[in-house]
């Protein structure tokens, strides 16, 4: 499953691949799968200039759980939207790639000061304010030591958290911001001022100011403002925190400064958008220069490619190695340019240039190009090998039983080896169970499914010649089973006629026979009771409390 924001800039990667026998399905990027049966259909996903904040959380950590769990195949591919410039800092998918986001800023790339305004209302209580300091956390780790950042938090006034400093002394403006609290009304403008105010006696190259908040400001002269901060070289991004906010005044104002517009209806992507705004605010994530890859380590993957004859790639995205990842190829300069680990179960390549006209113009017409791709994307693969695997799944009352029979080449039984099931609820929360032989041949293991949804089982078995086998089932669970159409339990209806005396399933003409039998049918007596009690109460009261003149004679005195 290849993903793009732009389909018809994927012809040539599909053409290739169709070329090398690897059928290939193109989508946008509204297509990314939103849950993991979805996901399990696809031995490999490409991520193609995808950023972070175009998905969910959610969406992400179904990625990971398919890479981790289900040894499915992950590759990401560079763009102006992917790795750091997608905001992919510290999230769920930077952590299962073979390389990180964040790296050492070049000394001659430009200079960025950055302020950061944070609104503090009293509607940004509780997970809003915290995920809002976890963003600008992150953001102030992306930045180099000759950067500068200040942090605004606002409410009816404003208020400088940390005062535009020097970058280096990052521990110390992640403590103040650590110190922010919801309370009070919105005022946006004087902390607009504030930045605007700032970065003007700011010496840097590149001045960037990015604006949170959930809801209404009291008024001012925002486009204003704006136009005068685009006209000092600055820009100005802003990031409309579900839909309570002014989000037409938002829009307004990234589109007069220069920035941009980000709309987050989920909370939990809010460090996403801060990290990309703070990348691509600095200019040094892309290296546009013209080089050759560079092969740093020798491998059968790319056995038959001849990368000497490789032609110039045009820009790739700058990225660090993780320490334990196999760094294959590198720029002139020393960067990764493809990379591989394997995560869990599965297998992640990062390849940090791209694959379409942009960056890789002179190698859509290499030779090799297609076998290049086709090569490294079998590499990540899921290996689905399940010669002589026979896989059985039955479920009922709340519980899922799974019967596997296992045979060799020559149809014999194999006996006594490791068999493991990973089993994937609705949740995402996954569970190995051992599964137990109960016969030659056979491996069974029963487990709960109480919750409603779809449940992901991935089986492995080890093999005597050290290749293991694997197979991947799903399970949905719908309806309870109460609800569930049945047979009817005829043997419980006729003990019921038993019992009680009377017959099953009779004909109409029967129940409308009289046989000249009576029933006693007791009536309650309590509620009349209880009504002629309640009447003689009140006859009582009645008679101690009025004179009705009976008394015989008068009093004397």
């Amino acid at each position: 499953l290849l993903i793009d924001p732009d389909v018809e800039q994927t012809d040539s990667l599909r053409w290739a691949l169709d070329e090398q026998k690897i059928d290939v399905e193109v989508r946008p990027i509204a297509g990314v799968p939103t849950d993991l049966a979805e996901l399990q259909g696809y031995e490999c996903l490409v991520l193609s200039n995808v950023p972070a904040t175009a998905m969910t959380m959610r969406q992400m950590d179904l990625i990971r759980t398919y890479v981790q769990d289900l040894g499915g195949g992950l590759v990401m591919l560079g763009g102006d939207q992917s790795f750091g410039l997608g905001g992919y800092y510290r999230t769920s998918l930077e952590e299962i790639l073979p390389v990180r986001s964040n790296f050492e800023k070049e000394r001659e790339k430009p200079t960025l000061a950055m302020v950061l305004v944070i609104d503090k209302s009293g509607s940004m209580g509780g997970q809003n304010i915290e995920l809002a300091k976890d963003a600008a956390k992150a953001a102030v780790e992306l930045l180099g030591p000759r950067d500068s950042v200040g942090v605004i938090a606002f409410d009816g006034d404003s208020y400088w958290v940390s005062e535009l400093r020097s970058a280096s002394d990052k521990s110390m403006i992640i403590d103040q911001i650590s110190t922010i609290e919801a309370s009070g009304g919105t005022n946006m403008y004087p902390p607009m001022e504030d930045a605007y105010r700032a970065l003007g006696s700011a010496s840097a190259k590149l001045k960037h100011c990015i604006l949170l908040t959930d809801g209404v400001s009291a008024p001012g002269d925002f486009e204003g403002l704006a136009a005068e901060m685009a006209a000092s070289r600055m820009t100005v991004t802003t990031v409309a925190m579900g839909q309570g906010s002014a989000q037409q005044l938002l829009e307004d104002i990234a589109r007069i400064g220069g920035g941009r517009y980000y709309v987050c209806d989920d909370p939990q992507s809010v460090p996403q958008v801060f990290a990309k705004e703070t990348v691509q605010a600095s200019k040094s994530a892309i290296n546009e220069l013209p080089f050759l890859a560079q092969s740093v380590r020798p491998t059968q993957v790319l056995e038959g490619i001849d990368l000497e004859l490789a032609p110039l790639l045009l820009g790739y995205v700058v990225t660090r190695a993780k320490p334990t990842s196999e760094l294959i190829l590198a720029s002139e300069s020393g960067d990764p340019l493809l990379a591989w680990w394997r995560y869990g179960l599965g297998m992640t390549v990062a390849f940090t240039s791209d694959a379409k006209a942009r960056w890789a113009a002179e190698w859509l017409n290499w030779p090799d190009f297609g076998p290049f791709w086709a090569q490294v994307i079998r590499h990540a693969m899921r290996k689905n090998d399940s010669r002589g695997i026979f896989v059985d799944v039955h479920r009922g009352d709340g519980e899922t039983r799974v019967v596997m029979d296992s045979v060799d080449d020559q149809g014999a039984f194999i006996d006594g080896q490791s068999t493991t099931l990973t089993m994937i609820d609705p949740q995402l929360k996954s569970e190995k169970i051992e599964l137990r032989q109960s016969a030659p041949g056979r491996y069974e293991a029963t487990f709960a499914t109480p919750r409603r949804g779809n449940y992901q089982i991935d089986l492995a078995q080890s093999r005597p010649d050290g290749e293991p086998v694997r197979q991947a089932r799903g399970i949905v669970v719908g309806y309870p089973d109460e609800l569930r159409l049945q047979p009817t339990n005829e043997i419980r209806l006729r003990k019921i006629a038993e019992v009680s005396g009377g017959g099953f399933n009779p004909k109409i003409a029967d129940l409308l026979v009289v046989n000249g039998q009576t029933a006693r049918l007791p009536i309650p007596l309590w509620p009349y009771l209880l009504m002629a009690a309640a009447g003689l109460f009140l006859f009582d009261v009645a008679l101690r409390r009025i004179d009705l003149g009976w008394a015989a004679g008068g009093r004397t005195t």
